[in-house]
């Protein structure tokens, strides 16, 4: 029999900052020090835009070109839309639930910004990157880019008119997500319906946490968390339930823990300094390619 997975802590925002101008974010990980990097391996960082209404804006506000190297970064909107370019020829448009899957891997540059009409029209937006390490096999791999939009998606219905799971990655009920990941990853987007109760289960060594979106639910039968905050499930089991006690969106997230040594410095992650700095060395040697600002 499968023991019950509890929940570890709930973590209420930490005060937001700006990335760019166009990103109001709460850094879950690694500010926090129960969420380190070690610690949330796969999940290496997480910035979270919780609702703002921004303003119109003749020119778009974002993140001006930068690098990235040794990881992937994730883009989940959930209000607003969000524009993608990056050096390798990718670009995109993801609006409400869609995804941008970046692969940085061995060197890319790139830049996300307000998709330009909504920057005209000004809005509410509300966003989730993450930053999904890489296995050091893999780090150094060719740089990919996934656009998953809304009819990408798998959706799966929940028992008792419970709601549905959007999956992005991996798997749920048997069925898989569209995104492709270097690393056993489970990641999706929980919708439930006021009083509605689904199960979830996932190996107890995978790092797993819950971030409501929207709504308040209860972990567990006991455990509350409500809009904004995050929870840090314990690696002690595998099952859990939760309950929504009012109409809730909850990303889901769980990922199998990388054991291997992290080096990180600004928008590189590698295994070590030596890897660390040769990146810079790529990058101000112009090997991450070229994209205007």
């Amino acid at each position: 029999m499968m023991k019950t997975r509890s929940v570890e802590k709930v973590f209420a925002p930490p005060p937001p900052h700006y990335v760019g101008d166009g990103f109001r974010v709460h850094n879950f990980i690694p500010s926090l020090e129960e969420l380190s990097m070690e610690r949330m391996n796969p999940f290496i960082m997480m910035d979270y835009n919780s609702k703002f209404v921004f303003p119109p804006s003749k020119k778009p506000k974002g993140v001006g070109v930068h690098p990235h190297r040794g990881f992937e970064t994730v883009t989940i909107a959930y209000k607003g839309k969000v524009a993608h370019h990056d050096s390798s020829g990718n670009s995109g448009v993801i609006g409400e639930g869609e995804v941008q899957w970046m692969t940085a891997a061995s060197g890319i540059l790139h830049k996300e910004y307000h998709e330009e009409n909504f920057s005209k029209e000004g809005g509410e937006f509300q966003m989730v990157q993450l930053w999904v390490n890489l296995p050091a096999r893999y780090k150094m791999s060719k740089p990919k880019y996934q656009g998953i939009t809304r009819k990408d998606l798998v959706s799966v219905a929940l028992e008792n008119n419970a709601g549905f799971v959007e999956i992005i990655a991996g798997e749920f009920d048997g069925k898989k997500g569209p995104a492709e990941s270097f690393t056993p990853i489970h990641m999706y987007n929980l919708h439930l319906e006021k009083d509605g109760v689904t199960k979830l289960s996932f190996n107890e060594n995978y790092n797993t946490l819950l971030l409501v979106i929207e709504g308040s639910i209860t972990i567990n039968e006991a455990i509350k968390a409500t809009s904004d905050q995050l929870v840090l499930m314990a690696n002690d089991g595998e099952n859990f339930s939760i309950e929504a006690k009012e109409k809730s969106i909850v990303l889901v997230l769980s990922g199998e823990a990388l054991h291997e040594p992290i080096a990180a410095h600004g928008p590189f992650v590698m295994n070590n300094q030596r890897e660390i700095l040769q990146a810079f060395h790529d990058y101000n040697d112009g090997k991450f390619g070229n994209l205007e600002d």
